[in-house]
């Protein structure tokens, strides 16, 4: 998904398109999810960019997505651009302790 979302609609409360534009990001990624993952992977991984406009994103961790949302519209922002792509991810092995390690 890459979108910028403009708060300076006509006719349009600001707070209510940031809070609509927030739960369309939120939807994005609860419907990502749902897809069948390919062979190999253990779950869905998001990289995730969010500026002004596309030439100004910067990367962002995924939970740290709607924080950065908001620090833009506090900062006087009247549109941000979010780009949220889904990308494979694996889990590394757990590492198996050894038997001296367990303390029986």
């Amino acid at each position: 998904m890459r979108r910028t979302y403009r708060l300076d609609i006509e006719g349009k409360h600001p707070d209510r398109l940031l809070e609509a534009s927030k739960h369309d990001i939120r939807k994005y990624l609860r419907r990502e999810r749902r897809k069948a993952l390919p062979a190999g992977a253990d779950f869905w991984d998001f990289d995730t960019r969010v500026g002004v406009d596309e030439a100004s994103a910067q990367a962002v961790p995924l939970p740290a997505l709607i924080h950065a949302v908001d620090a833009l519209v506090a900062a006087g922002n009247r549109q941000f651009y979010v780009e949220v792509l889904r990308t494979p991810g694996t889990r590394p092995a757990r590492p198996v302790p050894a038997e001296e390690d367990r303390g029986d």
